[in-house]
């Protein structure tokens, strides 16, 4: 459940100019299909007065929660994070991890589980929160797979996606048309799949997202009700 909470962060090619972002808010349900009760999280992404943007995660389930922040801007076409704050608590030992883009220094410096952190940065790099605000636009520009370098603890990861086609879904806000992605992995090295579906009509916002564990476990959260760009998200009913 933590990966898929992780990942459900709940995640576009670069914009020219931050004026193209659109400011979203969204609710989920969230179920984990091994237990007997539904959870809940949010996901939000706003403009600050400086230039910067703010995108956000909070998630709770049972006992467990977890929240995640994350601070960019747009420098001539380049999404470049600034700092990325996650917590997690109820779910076995709790996990802090803090990160602070420099780029004049180039390099990130923080904490993860209370071990010091500094990665040399480079023009392109995005943190665990940041990567899927750019998953979301390649998604809208049309892209069919795409590619992204990511600083999870101390190393730098590739995440890769590909684009599955169109479909429908129903969700508590009406029938939605998304685009699917899924995340590729070698499945020779995880058994893990995760599949997300983005909304065309409303500035491609996460509307569900299915993941299998490694375990066979599986975990869905699903769009409740949301807005983009002050708009609320109103799907087809039939």
């Amino acid at each position: 459940m933590r990966r898929a909470l992780l990942f459900a962060l709940a995640l576009f090619s670069l914009p020219a100019l931050a004026s193209e972002l659109k400011p979203f808010s969204a609710s989920y349900t969230a179920d984990w299909k091994q237990l007997p009760v539904s959870g809940s999280a949010e996901r939000s992404l706003q403009a600050l007065d400086d230039g910067r943007w703010e995108l956000s995660f909070e998630a709770s389930m049972l006992v467990a929660g977890l929240s995640e922040k994350s601070t960019f801007r747009i420098d001539k076409g380049a999404f470049l994070p600034l700092t990325y704050r996650f917590q997690r608590n109820g779910l076995g030992k709790g996990k802090v991890i803090e990160q602070d883009f420099d780029w004049d220094a180039k390099h990130v410096t923080g904490s993860d589980r209370g071990n010091p952190l500094r990665v040399p940065l480079n023009r392109g790099l995005q943190d665990k929160s940041t990567y899927q605000i750019v998953l979301q636009h390649d998604a809208a520009s049309g892209k069919k797979s795409m590619s992204y370098q990511v600083i999870d603890g101390d190393e730098i990861e590739t995440y890769d996606f590909r684009v599955l086609g169109e479909e429908s879904v129903r969700t508590k806000a009406g029938l939605i048309d998304a685009i699917k992605v899924e995340r590729v992995r070698d499945p020779t090295q995880s058994k893990r799949k995760t599949i997300l579906w983005f909304a065309k009509d409303w500035g491609y916002l996460l509307v569900r997202l299915h993941q299998v564990e490694k375990d066979g476990k599986e975990y869905q959260i699903m769009l409740k009700e949301g807005t983009v760009d002050g708009k609320p998200v109103e799907g087809r009913r039939e």
